[in-house]
């Protein structure tokens, strides 16, 4: 088969299509023909040498793919050569074939293409996992979303709408916002030309937000902090913004609020089996009712990998840029 190979740490230039053994699948395990594959910032980390895989993950990078099952190896049930999936990876998606552990697939939900099914796993899991699993949104309770035009921000927002929940969001331009309002967002800032510290303050009565959904890290810690309502909760899910920062301990005391920091690709298979599990029971109904939708920007050839990494660096789409396989 082929893959996209990175034989060391580089720019988008090192992200080479090139023929690699076929995986096999083992216990508890399928092997999936890829249709196509998503970009995520993990990757791009990766690529770099800042991210590497957990130990026995395939080297290749992708965290998410849909296809059809292939084979299955011993031990599986409920799934059948031929089904068409969509899989959460710990790596590999960058690839004509690629196995999964069973409990990671997920079955194309009703009404969603299948190449664009690949936008699904890594989005759905980590907003599902974050923002309802940890942080506990409840109807009428609100929702800051840093990076709303993001395929995270996409997905937080339209969830975090479906259970009744008021969004804000932060990106940076006109553009991305109005499109974030097209998915729902009820609060919009551009984060280069207003202060959302102040804006989340009018916009709440001063109130701020229960809940917020970070993945600047350091950069928006104790302005994040300062955002939050009583008894917020702060959940970080990445560091464009640094991995150090400064934590008033004072000013989470005073507000009763809680932060957490949580990563997909290294948990157990179990922990991820379990939010697959909660996806497919919380998230797959509303997708399959056209309630919840995968935003895609623009399709790339699995090959181009290098084009499609210049796209999300540049930070000019909105949602998820596909790799679609030959």
């Amino acid at each position: 088969m082929h893959a996209i190979t990175i034989s060391e740490p580089g720019g988008p230039e090192a992200l080479v299509w090139d023929e690699v053994p076929d995986p096999v699948p083992g216990e508890g395990e399928v092997l999936v023909e890829v249709v196509a594959g998503a970009v995520n910032r993990a990757d791009i980390m990766q690529r770099q040498g800042f991210y590497d895989p957990p130990p026995g993950a395939s080297p290749y990078p992708g965290l998410e793919c849909s296809g059809r099952i292939a084979e299955l190896g011993p031990g599986v049930s409920g799934w059948a050569v031929g089904d068409e999936v969509c899989a959460l990876l710990a790596g590999g998606g960058y690839a004509e074939k690629v196995v999964v552990p069973a409990g990671q697939l997920l079955p194309v939900p009703e009404g969603v293409d299948l190449r664009q099914a690949a936008a699904l796993p890594e989005v759905t899991c980590t907003v599902w996992s974050n923002v309802f699993m940890v942080a506990h949104l409840r109807p009428g309770e609100t929702l800051l979303v840093h990076g709303g035009s993001s395929g995270i921000g996409t997905m937080a927002i339209q969830l975090a709408k479906s259970v009744g929940a008021r969004v804000a969001v932060t990106a940076g331009s006109e553009e991305k916002l109005r499109r974030c309002a097209e998915l729902g967002a009820d609060i919009l800032v551009n984060y280069r030309e207003q202060d959302f510290v102040a804006e989340i303050k009018q916009a709440t009565d001063g109130a701020g937000a229960d809940v917020i959904l970070d993945n600047m890290g350091a950069k928006y810690l104790e302005r994040n902090v300062q955002s939050l309502a009583v008894n917020g909760r702060l959940a970080i899910i990445g560091m464009q913004g640094g991995v150090k920062g400064e934590l008033n301990i004072g000013a989470l005391l005073a507000k009763r609020a809680a932060i957490s920091a949580t990563s997909l690709r290294a948990r157990p298979l179990g922990e991820k089996s379990t939010i697959v599990a909660a996806v497919r029971e919380h998230v797959w109904p509303l997708l399959a009712a056209g309630h919840v939708r995968p935003v895609v920007d623009r399709e790339v050839p699995m090959h181009d990998a290098a084009t499609a990494h210049r796209i999300v660096e540049e930070s000019g789409h909105v949602g998820k840029v596909l790799l679609v396989a030959p």
